[in-house]
């Protein structure tokens, strides 16, 4: 796969016109596109679907996390619009991550390629000390991830969402077939924003990762085309 298909640039856009304004910008080039819960509440299913009909590769980031069965709802739903990786919480149990699956199964249609499910194991915003007296998990955030990373893969998951940080680790436990999607991604002098664990591009897939997700260091760029075609370029 060539370096713009592995980069999952997020549309983290209020309403669909503002996607589309990026989209156009970045025509041509062939990467993944996200598409999480602030624009995927304002599109609608609609926009995804649109973006199926145009060629994109898409990764509906929704974090599933609910009883087994209404997450078996969901990810039936969004195996039905084609989506190409979807993502659930580890958090929510072994139980609840094999419904996903079984989900996945009811909806897909014959012929149909089946979508990546991912679980989200810690948020790149997560520190030590959110992990710890927040979220009330003991140990470090790579041990937290890591305990999920084995649920996931245990469950039958095809990978998960983790920081650049863990990718190693993760391989290691789980096994280099094992799909890592990696935020919390800045270039080299880019903002940090609300990350707490960030790597370059270069340095995550110098790890091992598969996939990169990038945001605002193209989406608020002045001239998107250009940021985006300098980070593949740091790749490459």
């Amino acid at each position: 796969m060539d370096v713009a298909g592995r980069i999952m640039v997020a549309l983290d856009y209020a309403n669909a016109a503002s996607a589309e304004g990026l989209l156009k910008q970045l025509e041509g080039i062939p990467c993944y596109v996200k598409v999480g819960m602030q624009l995927f509440y304002a599109a609608g299913p609609g926009f995804v679907a649109s973006l199926k009909d145009r060629g994109y590769k898409v990764f509906l980031d929704v974090k599933m996390h609910d009883i087994p069965n209404t997450v078996k709802g969901g990810a039936e739903s969004v195996t039905r619009l084609g989506v190409d990786v979807f993502n659930v919480h580890a958090a929510g149990g072994k139980d609840m991550m094999e419904a996903a699956l079984e989900g996945v199964d009811k909806g897909l249609a014959a012929g149909a390629a089946r979508p990546i499910v991912i679980g989200v194991t810690q948020l790149t915003s997560t520190s030590q000390a959110v992990l710890n007296e927040e979220i009330g998990l003991t140990g470090t955030v790579e041990q937290a991830v890591i305990r999920y990373a084995r649920l996931a893969h245990a469950a039958g998951l095809q990978g998960v969402v983790a920081s650049p940080l863990e990718v190693t680790a993760i391989k290691a436990a789980c096994g280099d077939g094992f799909v890592t999607v990696t935020p919390g991604i800045r270039p080299a002098g880019a903002d940090v924003g609300d990350q707490s664990r960030i790597m370059t591009p270069a340095e995550a897939f110098a790890q091992g990762t598969d996939y990169v997700v990038i945001g605002r260091p193209i989406t608020g760029a002045a001239d998107p085309r250009a940021a985006m075609e300098s980070i593949i370029d740091s790749i490459l």
